[in-house]
């Protein structure tokens, strides 16, 4: 691809930062490495020139809102996340004590199928059963409940069972206040806008932040969220300038990618329950698992933690399983978006990439396919490791000795399950 002019009108907003990155990029010290170079311009720039997301329209959940509310309006607006807004703030609360963290579609499912799973020997002054669970943390009715529901086994869970919760008490009067601290909730963590690109890109890398607010301080509201994807698009976009190229010309290998091995990588098998899929994703702490044949031990298809928005939003699909298997989970989603695909345009797929792919051929398809993770494999289609959104941005900047300083104070220590 030929090098982009400085004469050339920019294609899109982002390629119009790209465009800014160049400049920088010119005049930097020539001792300086390519790594060094990249810091410096991303240092140079604030947030605020992020380009602003098509729809721009952020929407808040609040604290008192119950599961089935938030789920309605993240659903409504296709959003994935949304900051958790603290009713009891006072009016002129700063943003520390107005927003009490971000709340993921896949944590308010998740935490509703943990309620189900069967207790395992504890201490004697932990709950032990399901029951206990659920009436240590919501009452002794939504135990109950629970227990009239038959929320056990993963194996033995027929497709009425999501009928049956999204009609229970326990997910129409749990508020998202009583699910704060567990599985994927991120504390809310926001930058001002005239902090750096360089602070936000290492938030979303080394800090694993699945997205960072930033807020204009005067009015005291959210300006805009920036994503991972809305990053690596931005680096799509930026395909063909010197210092992209530079960079993204180079082998996955030569910037040490994948960082996650063969052995490393948690897998499920396609005849396994779905449920127990979900349940190792919150075990082992990953956003999506590989989903593998028995027989062959070959990969065949892809399970997210996005995916889990069908246990909720379209339960009538299983209805008619005895027991839901990934297998049955992934050919019931991809009819049902047949039908819907205005509804819901999306689902994980398995997405691959060969060992000499380079960085620039991997952002682009991440892009274009709209997803979090590529599975690397060989020639023969064997598992060689997969890389993440994180992975990547993680190579395109490093944190300088002391970058932080006291940046977090306030925000850390954080609770046992949250991100960052």
């Amino acid at each position: 691809m030929a090098m982009a002019t400085m004469g050339e009108s920019p294609r899109s907003p982002e390629a119009k930062l790209g465009m800014r990155v160049e400049d920088l990029w010119d005049v930097q010290e020539a001792q300086l490495s390519p790594t060094e170079k990249l810091n410096a311009c991303f240092e140079s720039i604030p947030v605020s020139a992020f380009p602003l997301a098509p729809s721009n329209q952020e929407i808040e959940i609040k604290s008192d809102a119950t599961l089935a509310e938030a789920v309605m309006k993240l659903a409504r607006h296709n959003v994935f996340s949304a900051p958790v807004v603290d009713v009891d703030a006072p009016e002129d609360a700063s943003w520390i004590d107005r927003y009490i963290g971000i709340v993921e579609f896949a944590g308010i499912v998740v935490w509703i199928l943990h309620q189900s799973e069967p207790a395992s020997p504890m201490s004697p002054s932990t709950p032990t059963s399901a029951k206990a669970i659920a009436a240590a943390a919501n009452g002794l009715s939504f135990a109950l409940e629970l227990e009239a529901l038959g929320l056990g086994s993963a194996a033995t869970t027929a497709g009425n069972f999501f009928l049956d919760l999204t009609s229970s008490e326990l997910y129409k009067n749990t508020t998202v206040r009583d699910i704060a601290g567990t599985f994927r909730w991120a504390p809310f963590l926001a930058l001002e806008r005239s902090n750096s690109f360089l602070t936000m890109l290492l938030l979303l890398s080394k800090y694993k932040m699945k997205s960072v607010p930033v807020l204009d301080l005067g009015s005291g509201t959210i300006d805009k969220i920036i994503s991972q994807s809305a990053v690596i698009h931005m680096l799509a976009e930026c395909a063909g300038l010197q210092w992209f190229e530079s960079w993204g010309t180079k082998k996955i290998s030569e910037v040490g990618l994948p960082l996650v091995t063969p052995d490393q990588i948690i897998k499920v098998y396609e005849d396994e329950p779905v449920l127990q899929a979900f349940k190792v994703m919150r075990k082992k702490r990953v956003g999506a698992v590989p989903v593998i044949e028995r027989d062959s031990g070959k990969a065949v298809g892809n399970i997210s933690l996005r995916d889990v928005q069908f246990l909720l939003n379209a339960p009538e699909i299983y209805h008619d399983y005895r027991a839901i298997t990934v297998k049955d989970f992934l050919t019931a989603v991809r009819s049902y978006l047949e039908k819907n695909k205005n509804a819901f345009p999306m689902v994980s797929e398995y997405v691959t990439c060969r060992e000499d792919c380079t960085i620039k051929e991997l952002i682009q398809l991440l892009d274009q396919e709209k997803i979090h993770r590529v599975y690397v494999v060989d020639n023969d289609g064997d598992l060689q490791g997969l890389i993440t959104l994180r992975d990547i941005i993680s190579r395109l900047v490093h944190e300088p000795r002391g970058y932080f300083g006291d940046f977090f104070d306030g925000v850390l220590p954080l609770p046992a399950n949250t991100r960052v």
